[in-house]
């Protein structure tokens, strides 16, 4: 999946596979953690709007 994706998800609809650092750097797979339940929090980077 590229970034900025023009992919929708309506509600029920499983997630697109994705890979993203963690706290840590880390690289982790949303399928690594099938089964467990998952939050993403976005936030804008510092000193950016929105």
């Amino acid at each position: 999946m590229a970034l900025f994706s023009s992919t929708s998800l309506e509600s029920g609809m499983a997630a697109p596979d994705f890979t993203l650092p963690d706290q840590h750097g880390k690289r982790v797979r949303l399928s690594d953690l099938r089964g467990k339940r998952v939050v993403l929090y976005f936030f804008p980077k510092a000193d950016t709007p929105g």
